[in-house]
């Protein structure tokens, strides 16, 4: 929610003229986090306390209702097993409120980690219905690898390793700092682990950064940053089993990934699955083999989280900020665009920077020594119409594709909406960096969001409708760090 206007050169985002939704327009109320300006567009405005309250008890709420015991789904309905990411952000949310769950969190994940380090990005619950969710561990068949946890049925791909950085905020606000330190303690050569696998196995020509072999891993699942990737794809008659896709009883078809996305999606899948889920195969076939910036700069925020709590359990630092160097190296020389002055993902297969932005691009400022005119280069970008429209449209930051860029679609999952986990994402990192303003309107688009349309999977850029999963975790989670950072801390 940025002020002031971009004319010059504005382009009407495609699915704007479209009706994807209703268009741009004013908001129905006003929420805690918002207030419509007189030129359409909403301004930051700090939550009372009693809103702040009301929003702290809802969130936790949906955390409650969305608990098994030992983690938490996603969504009740749409996504009923546990997600590797979404454990670590739900993590960080908890760690507020209830130390000993958000510790359970990340100790549930890591119960599925292969031997090989691989964290998977799916851990699934063997009491759902193998019906219930596809691709259900029926499709994975992780047993077929000899390096998968016998007795718990996961995926055989990973996500973002973001559990690093989780662990150490559990740390930070645990009451009882005991028990935490014991927590990191046993979890320390599980977090190592998970980074040794991506030094090994995923770095295909030793820069330091991590390949991604499937768009699911990129945690940006149908993003169009992936689609001149994936038009290469010829899928052979008869290698795609038949397969009947869930997500759509439960959320808008309009809002999910296309059926010709979803074939591509599951024929990597299955490639993947008949090398017996063997890294070094796939990143070898290059089918789909990309350095995105998102990926390895968590990587990268993570490996840096390691070396702080290695510190703690008395291990030894070194070769995690070893590590972080050559992370942050080949975020700087390989994706790093000097020409249109923005981080674009890489890909392996053809040696080519992938020339479009997305919210990715900016996921390098959870650096702390991102060089001060990069960092300023992605505040210009955030500030353009590629992220934010002229005055007179109503907007909320951030969506997750550029506004002007071909495939953007305002409702459909990766390809426009804004989520409160990548909004989350940049907020911290333009915190760190001292983008405050900007920071500050990101943070009030967060909460803008939940107070017009609750606790959603993801939302309209132009007039805040939710779309996808209601009561989903990690929204409510982000919101309790965002509202526990503010003055005063989180009111209980």
């Amino acid at each position: 929610m940025i002020g002031g206007g971009h004319v010059a050169g504005w382009v009407p985002p495609l699915g704007l003229e479209a009706g994807r939704a209703e268009g741009p327009m004013a908001v129905e109320h006003e929420g805690a986090g918002m207030r419509e300006s007189v030129a359409g567009r909403p301004g930051p405005r700090a939550p009372s306390e009693t809103q702040r309250r009301d929003l702290v008890a809802r969130a936790r709420a949906v955390l409650d209702a969305n608990w098994r015991g030992r983690w938490t789904v996603p969504s009740r309905s749409l996504y009923p097993h546990q997600w590797s990411w979404d454990a670590a952000f739900i993590a960080i949310g908890r760690s507020w409120v209830e130390q000993d769950r958000a510790q359970r969190e990340l100790e549930s994940i890591f119960e599925a980690q292969w031997s090989t380090g691989m964290l998977p990005h799916i851990r699934f619950d063997p009491e759902v219905p193998d019906d219930a969710y596809f691709p259900s561990p029926g499709f994975w068949q992780s047993d077929r690898s000899p390096a998968a946890p016998r007795g718990v049925p996961t995926s055989g791909i990973t996500q973002p390793p973001l559990h690093a950085r989780a662990a150490l905020e559990v740390w930070r606000h645990a009451g009882d700092r005991a028990e935490a330190l014991a927590f990191l303690r046993r979890l320390y050569p599980k977090l190592a682990a998970q980074h040794a696998h991506m030094a090994r196995w995923r770095d295909p020509d030793g820069r330091g950064l991590a390949a991604i072999v499937h768009p699911w891993e990129s945690g940006e699942d149908n993003s169009p940053l992936w689609d001149g990737v994936l038009e290469h794809l010829e899928i052979p008659p008869g290698t795609l089993p038949p397969y009947q896709r869930y997500d759509k009883r439960h959320a808008d078809p309009a809002d999910r990934p296309t059926d010709a996305d979803y074939d591509r999606y599951v024929y990597l899948a299955v490639t993947f699955r008949e090398h017996g889920y063997d890294d070094r195969a796939m990143i070898s076939q290059r089918l789909f083999c990309v350095e995105p910036p998102l990926f390895n700069a968590i990587y990268l925020w993570s490996e840096l989280a390691l070396a702080e709590i290695a510190k703690l359990v008395g291990a030894e630092e070194g070769p995690h900020v070893a590590a972080a160097a050559r992370i942050r190296h080949g975020i700087l020389r390989r994706l790093w665009d000097p020409e249109h002055r923005r981080f674009l993902a890489y890909n392996v297969r053809t040696q080519h920077r992938i020339e479009r932005a997305a919210i990715d691009g900016a996921m390098p400022l959870l650096d702390p020594e991102l060089p001060d005119p990069m960092v300023a280069a992605i505040a210009v970008e955030l500030r353009s119409p590629h992220f934010d429209p002229p005055g007179g449209l109503m907007n909320f930051l951030i969506p997750s594709y550029d506004l002007r860029g071909r495939g953007f679609d305002r409702r459909r999952y990766w390809r426009g909406p804004v989520w409160i986990n990548t909004d989350w994402l940049v907020w911290r990192g333009l915190r760190q960096h001292g983008e405050t303003e900007l920071a500050g309107e990101v943070e009030a688009s967060i909460i803008g969001l939940v107070e017009h349309s609750g606790f959603r999977e993801y939302y309209d850029p132009f007039g805040a409708q939710g779309y996808g999963s209601h009561d989903f975790s990690w929204t409510a989670a982000l919101l309790l760090d965002v509202l526990g950072t503010q003055a005063g801390g989180l009111p209980q």
